[in-house]
C-alpha cells in the first residue's frame, strides 16, 4: 500500500466522516417521510344491543382503539336521526362514566354524532335543533370530546312544490349559511369543531357544493367529513378529494352500489377502496377512517376489506 502523509490521512478521514453524516441525514430524512399507519375506528351506531361498557370491552379484545360515538347504546338512548332527544337525564356524571367505559379500555372517542335537522323551513324548529346541538356540545365538554358530526338535515314538503327542489332554493341556501355561522359561533364557545357530511340526496349533494358552503361560512370551526359512498353517484373519488382538499378531518368508510340509495358495509358496493385509501393518504393523512353501517355480525369483515386496501396501496 502506498504510504500517505498525516495531512492526507486527515483529509481522507474528514471526507469519510462527511460521507457518514450525509448518509445518516438521508436515512433520517427517509425515515421522517415514512407514512404512519392509518387510523381505523368504528361508529357505535350499529351496536345498539350493547351497553357502552360491553362494547368497549369487545373493542379492546379486537384491538380497536377509536370510535365515533352515537348515543345509541342500551344505557344511553339519546340519539335521534334528523331530530332531537331529551338530554335532561344525561348528567355530567353519566357522561363521564360513558367516556370512562371506553378510555379505561384504551378506546379514544374521536367524535360524537349529532345529525339533527338544520334545514327545516320553520325557524323555531331550526332554533330548537340548534339548542339541542348546543346541548350535545355540552355533553362533549363533559366527555372531553371536541368534534361533532352532522348532516345538514332532511326536509321534504308533504306536497310536491313547483319549480326548484327545496334543497336547492336560494332562500334555503341563505338560511343554511346563516345556520352554519351560528354553529361556528357555538363551536367557538365550546372550543369545538363541527364536521358536515355531504350526501347526494340532500342539501350538500356533492363535493363542490360542500366546498362552496364551507367557504361561505368561513370558519376554522366548521369542517368536512367525507363519506365517498354518499356522493359516489355524482362525484369521482378524485373530484371529492380535490374539491375538499384541506377541509377533511374525518372519513366514513362504508360502501354503496351505484344508483342505489341504501349504503352497505365496506366491500359490498362499487367504491374503489384502494383508490380511496390512496387519495386519503395524499389529501388528509391524519383523518381517521370510521367504519360505518356495521354491527356485531359484519364489522370484522369490513375491517378486513379496509386493511386489505391499505396493504395493497402500500405495495
Amino acid at each position: 500500500m502506498k504510504n500517505i502523509s498525516r495531512r492526507e490521512a486527515i483529509k481522507l478521514g474528514t471526507a469519510a466522516a462527511i460521507s457518514c453524516i450525509g448518509t445518516s441525514a438521508r436515512a433520517a430524512k427517509a425515515k421522517s417521510k415514512t407514512k404512519t399507519e392509518p387510523t381505523i375506528g368504528l361508529s357505535t351506531l350499529g351496536f345498539n344491543s350493547y351497553t357502552n361498557k360491553q362494547l368497549a370491552e369487545e373493542l379492546q379484545r379486537e384491538g380497536i382503539k377509536v370510535i365515533q360515538l352515537f348515543l345509541n347504546q342500551t344505557d344511553s338512548r339519546y340519539w335521534k336521526y334528523n331530530g332531537r332527544s331529551d338530554l335532561s337525564t344525561l348528567s355530567a356524571k353519566k357522561c363521564a362514566e360513558i367516556a370512562d367505559d371506553y378510555r379505561s379500555a384504551g378506546v379514544d372517542i374521536h367524535s360524537i354524532g349529532v345529525y339533527t335537522d338544520l334545514i327545516n323551513p320553520d325557524a323555531k324548529e331550526r332554533e330548537a335543533n340548534l339548542k339541542y346541538f348546543d346541548g350535545m356540545m355540552k355533553v362533549g365538554d363533559d366527555m372531553g370530546v371536541k368534534i361533532f358530526i352532522t348532516e345538514t338535515g332532511h326536509y321534504h314538503p308533504k306536497k310536491p312544490e313547483p319549480g326548484i327542489a327545496y334543497h336547492f332554493r336560494e332562500d334555503v341556501w341563505n338560511n343554511m349559511v346563516a345556520t352554519g355561522k351560528k354553529l361556528a359561533e357555538m363551536a367557538e364557545r365550546h372550543k369545538a369543531k363541527v364536521l358536515y357530511e355531504p350526501f347526494f340526496n340532500g342539501f350538500l349533494a356533492g363535493a363542490k357544493r360542500t366546498r362552496v358552503f364551507l367557504e361561505e361560512i368561513n370558519s376554522p370551526r366548521i369542517r368536512a367529513l367525507l363519506d365517498p359512498a354518499n356522493i359516489l353517484e355524482l362525484n369521482d373519488l378524485e373530484e371529492m378529494f380535490g374539491q375538499l382538499n384541506g377541509r377533511i378531518d374525518c372519513l366514513h368508510a362504508k360502501d354503496r352500489k351505484l344508483h342505489v340509495a341504501r349504503g352497505v358495509p365496506a366491500g359490498q358496493g362499487d367504491l374503489d377502496y384502494v383508490k380511496f385509501v390512496e387519495l386519503a393518504g395524499k389529501y388528509c393523512p391524519d383523518a381517521p377512517f370510521i367504519l360505518e353501517y356495521v354491527g356485531p355480525k359484519d364489522y370484522k369483515q369490513a375491517i378486513a376489506v379496509l386493511q386489505k386496501a391499505i396493504n395493497q396501496q402500500r405495495g
